[in-house]
């Protein structure tokens, strides 16, 4: 199907016929069902998780030389670069990236394996701290979610039958499979986030990484759309309990719905999503007059887009709505949710941006706070994760990763650039992606900025 038959009118958006799967794709249905999975990049048996449990269980450390601890200071930059040096610090361990939610699941972790791979195949690490996480505690994790979902959580890792999976959105078919290891895995990726906010808050970085946190989609009492806890607001709340103001910036391509759930009601927290519309693409949420209740109204700001959106209109958008509304806010904090699934390679959405365009929105990012947490999100094209989000860190750490990829890298995993050079995107295309997103931004102006005092 082309681009162009994804659009039509809000009837017809709802229900649309999709490339590789029968039937028609709804904006209701789980984020896992929209396309079958596939891979652009590595094949999946150059990258496939360790085969046998003793590996799973006692993963390969990196290397020693790369391995810095939280009590040991932070790397910093070449002093020959030109712009004012930021500390930056990559939380990772091999641990995050060992699990398996279901063979045929779009969610591999061993993702986040080819982004530590890639960015120590550059030397990223030799100027720039690397920091395992650690597991979240259950007292962390209960400042959102309710304590009897995170019990369960538990008691359905171990196979035991206390909890009945499918009252907390877990089926074996579904978006969320249980598997053993399921809290712990889960316990470590947002441990990472609080490692992140803690560097951050205490002064030891400036920005900090956490590549396995971003898991936006998780409610209170329920797991959705592949996370299970929802890290970006328990890392938010780590950062309120430290007296810092804090906003959110979610751009990934799915609409960043469980922030938004978690601070609804709230003027003390502020967060934007720019994300492909609802109307296109779960959770089916995320329109611009979803704009908070009561204390909160106005901030919670949506920009939903069109598929489809390519660089030059994604960071438009961006800047008509981010800049003013943050400086409205006044942020002491920023924390980041940067889903590589708006990449025009993406199997599970209709994204139309490049690795250099996601790259260029992070720049700007880093531009706005002095003090960052960044997290993952989604992404189902190993080779665009990888190359995408190391651009990132580069970016962050104000590193110049060279294109072409270093040889270790590239003879492993057969990519030999780290940037796109542009997305094959036709004129038509481009221009109904730009209508949508300046109607967006006008319904936006109209609607939040007045609350926020801008004119």
């Amino acid at each position: 199907m082309s681009p162009r038959a994804l659009w039509g009118s809000r009837e017809t958006a709802i229900a649309m016929p999709c490339p590789g799967l029968p039937g028609t794709l709804d904006a209701r249905t789980f984020a896992g069902r929209v396309h079958p999975w596939h891979t652009v990049g590595p094949s999946a048996e150059q990258i496939s998780p360790p085969k046998t449990p003793s590996e799973r269980s006692h993963p390969k450390e990196p290397p020693r030389r790369a391995r810095i601890n939280t009590s040991q200071g932070l790397c910093r930059i070449s002093p020959e670069r030109k712009m004012a040096a930021r500390r930056a610090a990559f939380i990772y361990d091999h641990q995050v990236s060992t699990h398996v939610l279901r063979t045929d699941h779009p969610m591999r972790p061993t993702r986040l394996r080819l982004v530590y791979e890639l960015l120590d195949a550059y030397g990223a690490f030799r100027r720039s701290a690397l920091v395992a996480p650690r597991p979240a505690m259950v007292e962390e994790l209960t400042w959102f979610h309710d304590r009897d979902y995170v019990d369960a959580v538990a008691s359905i890792s171990r196979g035991e039958s206390e909890y009945a999976p499918e009252r907390y959105h877990f089926s074996a078919q579904g978006d969320n499979p249980p598997y053993e290891g399921m809290y712990e895995a889960s316990a470590l990726s947002t441990g990472g986030s609080l490692v992140a906010a803690e560097l951050v808050a205490e002064g030891r970085a400036d920005v900090a990484f956490n590549v396995s946190g971003g898991l936006h989609h998780a409610m209170k009492g329920y797991a959705s759309g592949f996370c299970i806890f929802n890290d970006p607001v328990i890392a938010i709340e780590f950062l309120r309990r430290r007296g810092l103001r804090c906003a959110y910036i979610d751009i990934d391509c799915h609409h960043g719905d469980g922030v938004q759930a978690a601070y609804y009601a709230t003027n003390e927290v502020l967060t934007i999503s720019l994300h492909e519309s609802g109307r296109f693409l779960f959770p089916g949420t995320g329109d611009v007059e979803e704009m908070g209740a009561g204390k909160g109204k106005g901030y919670s700001v949506n920009v939903p887009l069109g598929p489809y959106t390519d660089d030059a209109t994604h960071t438009w958008a961006f800047e008509q709505v981010v800049p003013p509304i943050l400086a409205s806010f006044k942020p002491d904090v920023l924390v980041t949710q940067l889903g590589m699934d708006t990449h025009f390679n993406d199997p599970l959405t209709h994204g139309g941006m490049t690795v250099e365009g996601h790259g260029q929105i992070v720049k700007r990012l880093g531009e706005l706070t002095k003090k960052w947490v960044a997290l993952g999100g989604g992404g189902y094209d190993l080779e665009a994760v990888a190359r995408g989000w190391a651009n990132d860190y580069g970016i962050m750490a104000n590193m110049e990763l060279p294109d072409a990829i270093p040889a270790t890298f590239r003879e492993k995993y057969g990519i030999a650039k780290l940037r796109d050079g542009g997305a094959p995107l036709d004129a038509e295309t481009r221009r109904r992606a730009r209508a949508f997103a300046e109607a967006t931004v006008e319904k936006v102006r109209r609607l939040v900025f007045p609350v926020h005092g801008i004119g």
